[in-house]
């Protein structure tokens, strides 16, 4: 539990005491259909507002962090890995609001449990217009995940996996608009963390790295 706590103070100072990485180091792990939207992109776009919440918590002499796989269906992020977060809702007070709120419907994390201690930079995502706002979070005890149906499995990974180098690759996927495509992913017990969450990684790794 020291080596957890040790970790979340020194998040807790890199998040809160210096500029963070933001955009370059999003793109670095940025697929090439995304570089082509964002270079397509037009201003006053009026983009829908959303938030995630990446939470920490320790597992086992881990620091781990919790994602869902969505279901595959029709819909533009069709069985991707992703945070546990949705859409802001007219109840939601703010961004912290919306990313607890969905992480408690998602994946049954209790919002009381939470310590939110900052934030990676806004990322916007193309495909479906949105804004996301990714709030950083911690629990000093594992949550009891489960997933809803918006959740087709759960995935929990260890800060220590991440920063493997050998988990940070490429993968040939079969994209939305019907080709192959090569994206800079993590790959992780098989499953590929690529777009928008692996983008809001690329930030996150950067920042404990330093």
């Amino acid at each position: 539990m020291q080596e957890f706590n040790l970790f979340i103070d020194k998040l807790k100072q890199s998040l809160n005491g210096s500029q963070l990485p933001g955009l370059n180091a999003q793109l670095s792990m940025a697929p090439i259909t995304r570089l082509e939207e964002i270079s397509r992109m037009k201003s006053g776009s009026d983009p829908k507002q959303s938030a995630v919440l990446v939470l920490f918590y320790p597992d086992n002499g881990n620091i781990n962090i919790i994602f869902m796989k969505r279901p595959v269906d029709d819909t533009v992020h069709s069985g991707q890995i992703a945070f546990p977060g949705g859409g802001v809702e007219d109840e939601d007070r703010d961004f912290i609001d919306t990313a607890l709120r969905e992480a408690k419907e998602e994946v049954n994390v209790n919002p009381a449990d939470v310590i939110i201690i900052g934030s990676l930079s806004k990322l916007h995502i193309p495909p479906s217009n949105f804004d996301v706002f990714p709030i950083i979070g911690y629990s000093v005890i594992k949550p009891d995940f489960k997933g809803n149906h918006e959740v087709d499995s759960l995935l929990e990974v260890s800060v220590k996996e991440l920063l493997d180098p050998k988990t940070k690759t490429t993968k040939t996927i079969h994209h939305r608009l019907g080709k192959l495509v090569d994206v800079p992913c993590f790959f992780i017990e098989g499953e590929i963390i690529w777009g928008a969450t692996a983008m809001m990684l690329g930030e996150l790794l950067t920042i404990i790295r330093d």
